[in-house]
């Protein structure tokens, strides 16, 4: 809802003098609105884990054009909070006196403002509702009453309005013609793109939401959905019928000239000015949180498929987050700067990026469903429904991208594609190392013997090592030898611990998640074989999950309630000559278990595996 700040604005004021269009406008925007958030509840029927476009564009189109829409997601998430926090400061300074004593200070402010939210998320924000509902009810009442003073106090001069608009069209088209019409169309349709941002974070934040969770989702997109399609074409009809026009000097946003309009003569005025004006600044602080809970998301999914350090993949590890909305906060502090919180140039370069996104997952959804047999009259819907937001969205990204190219458009192409380059130098990277991790397991082939001994049973009242183990390959090799080896026999039993981790390439249906919980047992069946072939008894325990370390945690607890005299091993990969960027790369996994596990009493040692 706190786009309806400055999405209608924005349209309403790219159509310059030919203001008869806003009727159009008016009708394009709910329905929009309307059709991508149908278009994301079905997204949200068929991810029912979480569904961002990230994670639909990289199960349906393939990891290609997901890193795109994962990229686009990221810079949008940074523009999520610049633009909110850009829009809350033209919100309080439309109440503050029109010097340049007070313009001058507006920057600063919004620097403050998005330090403090970074320190605030860094430290910690404690997630409740409850605090944010008179908030949300004070918007909702002051622009419901905004919205309809200013359409039902017109209702009477409609014959004299709809003259004089269509006088305004006649002349329209002797001046502009009708190609000119659909330019302006197109440009305005584009910059109101800033409207429709939220839709995408209530599939992208499915797992925070209560169960049931897909019919909470399917709730909330309704009702937001509902509400921000007659909020931004409320405003659009308000602006219009009030004859709204920008502020001569630009100290004040359109919303608050609309409000001093429609209280003109009465005697409370300036309270509810005031109060509508602070309830936007309020609202737009708190979806600034968005960027700052949704990027590190992002991340961690990107992370887990070796798009970005793996060290982001891990949300439950404070430091991990930390650098997470480190990354996001201070990206979106840097935009702020170099716009120097211009909102018409953030919401052009906000619009692009969501609709890259948007885009994508259209055009995977209706790949889908192209492909969908099962039931053919849902399998039609879904294709007319996405085929629809399809055309939509790429109407509203080509327009931006082209019409406002010179007016900021270029700087987030720019950024998004850099970003995709760094991805994929990244996962490069990844996947080098994981060739040499093969040569390493090659390498520490251990022959099978023909007279292998048999080991003993395995005691629980002997000391046991617990080594944590990924796939089956020569960094767990290497870290079993090693934890066997270095302490001169003195451990008599292994126990391999491991966690299959669903990523996007496992991210929807039993089968998929079936398979990923046999692989994951298949691997550790692979490491007991090659422990009693050493004649070491050995057992192995896993589970299934969305956090590494996280969930690790929790299996070392239960092995050290199982087993009393146990000790855990994790490997490292350390380099000949270590260069900066292999501090920033590799997962940091083995540490951030390693700080959990010593606050709860446990030991556990990082064992050194060199990678030539």
């Amino acid at each position: 809802m706190s786009s309806a700040a400055y999405g209608p604005e924005q349209a309403f004021l790219e159509l310059r003098e030919h203001r008869y269009l806003a009727l159009v406008m008016a009708a394009l925007v709910p329905l929009t609105v309307l059709v991508i958030a149908g278009a994301y509840t079905r997204i949200i029927e068929a991810f029912p884990q979480g569904g961002g476009g990230y994670a639909v564009t990289s199960k349906l189109l393939g990891p290609r054009p997901g890193v795109v829409a994962g990229s686009a997601l990221l810079v949008d998430y940074v523009l999520t909070i610049t633009v909110s926090i850009a829009a809350a400061g033209d919100a309080i300074f439309s109440m503050l006196p029109p010097t340049d004593a007070w313009q001058s200070a507006k920057v600063p402010v919004e620097v403050a403002l998005l330090l403090i939210g970074i320190g605030v998320n860094i430290r910690g924000a404690k997630e409740s509702v409850l605090p944010l509902v008179p908030i949300f009810l004070l918007f909702i009442v002051t622009h419901a009453v905004l919205i309809g003073t200013g359409i039902f106090r017109n209702i009477g001069q409609i014959g004299q309005t709809a003259a004089e608009l269509n006088q305004d069209f006649r002349s329209g088209l002797q001046t502009i013609g009708v190609a000119g019409m659909l330019g302006l169309l197109v440009r305005s349709y584009s910059l109101g793109a800033g409207t429709y941002t939220g839709i995408e974070a209530v599939s992208n934040g499915l797992n925070v939401m209560r169960e049931p969770r897909v019919q909470t989702a399917k709730k909330t997109m309704a009702y937001m959905s509902i509400s921000l399609a007659v909020a931004a074409s409320g405003l659009i009809l308000s602006f219009l019928l009030m004859r709204v026009q920008p502020d001569p000097g630009g100290d004040k946003t359109l919303n608050a000239v609309l409000a001093e309009s429609v209280v003109s003569g009465w005697s409370w005025g300036w309270t509810f000015v005031l109060a509508t004006l602070i309830s936007e600044a309020a609202i737009l602080l708190v979806a600034a949180q968005t960027g700052f809970l949704g990027g590190p998301r992002v991340l961690a999914n990107m992370a887990l498929d070796g798009w970005v350090p793996r060290r982001f993949a891990s949300l439950s590890d404070r430091l991990t987050n930390q650098n997470g909305i480190a990354l996001m906060g201070f990206s979106a502090l840097a935009a702020l700067l170099l716009t120097k919180g211009h909102v018409h140039t953030l919401v052009v370069m906000y619009s692009i990026n969501v609709f890259i996104t948007f885009t994508l997952s259209m055009a995977g959804m209706l790949r889908a469903s192209l492909r969908r047999d099962s039931d053919q009259r849902r399998s039609r819907k879904d294709i007319a429904l996405f085929a629809t937001g399809l055309a939509l969205c790429s109407v509203i990204l080509l327009g931006t991208s082209i019409v406002k190219f010179t007016e900021g458009g270029w700087v987030t192409l720019a950024v998004t594609g850099g970003l995709v380059g760094l991805c994929f130098l990244i996962r490069r990277h990844y996947r080098n190392i994981s060739r040499r991790l093969v040569q390493l397991e090659q390498d520490l082939r251990i022959p099978a013997k023909a007279h292998a001994p048999t080991p003993p049973p395995f005691d629980p009242s002997k000391p046991t090592a617990a080594v944590l183990v990924g796939g089956y390959s020569g960094l767990g090799i290497h870290t079993m030898l090693g934890a066997l080896t270095s302490f001169g026999g003195y451990f008599k039993n292994v126990v391999f611990v491991s966690v299959g981790v669903i990523d996007t390439g496992v991210f929807k249906g039993e089968a998929e998640m079936d398979a990923l919980r046999a692989k994951t047992e298949a691997d550790l069946k692979r490491y007991v074989e090659l422990a009693n072939r050493l004649g070491v008894p050995a057992r192995y325990k896993f589970a299934i999950g969305t956090d590494l370390v996280d969930d690790l945690e929790s299996l070392c607890l239960e092995v050290q309630k199982e087993l009393g005299r146990v000790s855990f091993f994790a490997g490292q990969l350390t380099f000949r000559t270590e260069r900066w960027f292999d501090r920033v790369l590799h997962n940091q996994t083995a540490f951030s278990l390693q700080r959990r596990l010593h606050w709860a009493g446990i030991p556990i040692l990082i064992l050194p595996i060199r990678v030539r």
